[in-house]
């Protein structure tokens, strides 16, 4: 069993590895994504691709802080058909708010230059992003913090915990998409894992907090966040698997967000739809 795990993650290594070759061997190369999909989800794709792994194959200089000058993103091969009102308007209009598009001044021409970066999700280990550390899981908005995964991933991740792998963190949402949470999570998942998150902050394990409301952890010194922070691991319909159904105490705080989320929702609706009345 432990050799087949083996073998299944160095062909995964061998294929990221043939992928990234590629990508380096053609720096003006296609756009990312699958071929059905439209032009504008594969310039998304490639546009994410590019801030979170590939600046430095695509020679485009990164600040220590994640940002790229949007001038010289905008003149690389792959986002010739990019311009910035377009950009402006992905940035905006990202339902899972994955970028920063920021002005600054140069203060040696004086002149405005606009710079866009990547809110999480980096391989690159120079990027050092500007955290808000969880000191205390009062510190995460809705005291939640969960990882959706597939069932054939969750074989492994039961026995070794969940993996930074080749990113800088692992990613945990706020809550389960239809909870209001728009990032941090594929709505594709199928296991969803609840994080004892002061558990892990006692042990020493550190958390945070980005930009666009995902909760991070480099997990331990190996990068992975190890079973024993499991809290609960669910189905998407709320079925607990067999050995993971975690406390009362933890059912009753998952339930109890997911009511004030519905609770939070339906005021948003029915405020939408008081307001759509009115105009008609």
């Amino acid at each position: 069993m432990d050799l087949e795990k083996e073998t299944k993650e160095q062909n995964r290594k061998d294929r990221k590895e043939r992928d990234a070759q590629s990508y380096r061997g053609k720096p003006g190369g296609k756009l990312r994504g699958r071929p059905n999909d439209s032009e504008e989800t594969r310039i998304s794709k490639t546009l994410s691709w590019i801030l979170r792994h590939g600046s430095q194959s695509e020679g485009l200089a990164m600040r220590p802080d994640g940002y790229v000058q949007v001038e010289h993103l905008l003149r690389l091969p792959k986002m010739k058909s990019l311009d910035f009102a377009m950009l402006q308007t992905m940035v905006e209009k990202d339902a899972k708010k994955r970028y920063n598009l920021v002005s600054e001044i140069d203060v040696s021409t004086e002149t405005e230059r606009w710079w866009i970066r990547a809110n999480q999700g980096h391989s690159m280990k120079s990027v050092k992003l500007d955290l808000k550390s969880v000191n205390s899981l009062a510190d995460i908005p809705t005291g939640i913090a969960v990882h959706g995964t597939t069932r054939r991933a969750w074989e492994s991740i039961s026995e070794q915990g969940l993996s930074k792998m080749s990113r800088n963190h692992i990613h945990l949402a706020q809550g389960v998409p239809g909870d209001g949470v728009i990032s941090g999570m594929r709505k594709s998942s199928q296991i969803l894992i609840y994080i004892d998150v002061q558990k892990a902050l006692d042990d020493g394990v550190k958390f945070y907090l980005s930009d666009n409301a995902v909760v991070l952890t480099e997990g331990d010194a190996a990068g992975y966040l190890r079973p024993q922070y499991f809290s609960r691991v669910e189905t998407p319909d709320h079925k607990s698997i067999p050995g993971w159904e975690g406390t009362p105490e933890t059912l009753e705080k998952i339930q109890k967000e997911r009511i004030a989320v519905d609770t939070t929702e339906g005021m948003t609706t029915g405020l939408e739809q008081k307001a759509h009345a009115l105009v008609l």
